[in-house]
């Protein structure tokens, strides 16, 4: 009988397959999650898939069947209105049936709007109160040194979350405590629900304030897995690593992307079938 610490057999046989095909099928799913539910966040969904899509195709190391595993590396999606990326990919992964995205927001449905541990494990944690997961995130690394465990945490966020002052104590505490088994990822999407980030609260210098804080600072396009998969495993010993990923919000879809009014809004059904005949060419 397999415990809760040991490795699980085949572990590699759950990543999804990370390539073109499945990023626009996701796309799709991901689209007709939105639309069933007839609510939902599209546009930053589709900025941060690919991360996501890299990360438990090419890098996490997890057991759909044991999302609990003691081992596995640890993933906190502090964005949390991008959910509907990764449910589509933990599904894609075996954590849950298919057959569950198109409940998405519905009552009674694991699948809520934000991420809800309780419902669904894999997801770590309860997220969308935006600011809170590098914290919750630093907390999972610490525990990580404390008890000799080699995963590795990763979180992402939104450009717009990071205005937010509980992420600049995480910024700050972090290298403190040489959390060399932390990554965090900021999706730079340029968007947020009230406008762009640089008329809301501009960011610049963004990379110099994490190298102050002393974090290793990398920048990689975000839509470019191949570059991802170079990128997203950095490790630099006595540092945590932050990894600005520069993204599209909407990416994808011609008529959504970087347009702010997207970021939250469900496509009705002739926008839903412009979109999907755009995908499917």
């Amino acid at each position: 009988m397999q415990t809760q610490s040991s490795k699980p057999e085949n572990i590699s046989s759950q990543k999804l397959i990370n390539d073109d095909a499945t990023a626009k099928r996701l796309r799709a799913v991901i689209l007709k999650m939105i639309h069933a539910g007839k609510s939902g966040h599209p546009g930053g969904s589709f900025s941060c898939l690919e991360i996501i899509m890299t990360l438990f195709g090419d890098i996490l190391r997890f057991d759909a069947k044991n999302p609990e595993w003691d081992e596995r590396d640890r993933f906190i999606l502090s964005k949390g209105h991008g959910v509907p990326a990764l449910y589509a990919v933990l599904a894609e992964c075996g954590f849950f049936p298919k057959d569950w995205l198109l409940t998405l927001r519905q009552l009674g449905s694991p699948l809520q709007g934000h991420p809800d541990r309780l419902r669904i494990p894999a997801t770590e944690a309860a997220t969308g109160s935006l600011g809170q997961g590098l914290s919750i995130a630093q907390g999972m690394a610490m525990a990580g040194k404390m008890d000799k465990k080699d995963f590795r945490v990763y979180c992402v966020m939104g450009d717009g979350e990071i205005q937010e002052g509980q992420v600049w104590e995480a910024a700050m505490s972090a290298p403190k405590f040489k959390l060399d088994n932390l990554t965090a990822i900021i999706d730079f999407n340029h968007g947020q629900i009230d406008g762009t980030s640089d008329e809301v609260m501009s960011l610049d210098p963004l990379a110099d304030k994490w190298k102050a804080f002393n974090w290793n600072v990398v920048e990689v396009q975000g839509h470019d897995r191949k570059e991802l998969r170079k990128i997203l495993p950095t490790r630099v010993s006595g540092k945590p690593t932050l990894v600005i990923a520069h993204t599209i919000k909407g990416k994808g879809i011609s008529f959504m992307e970087k347009i702010i009014d997207w970021h939250g809004v469900a496509p009705n059904d002739e926008q839903l079938a412009k979109a999907l005949k755009e995908l499917e060419s």
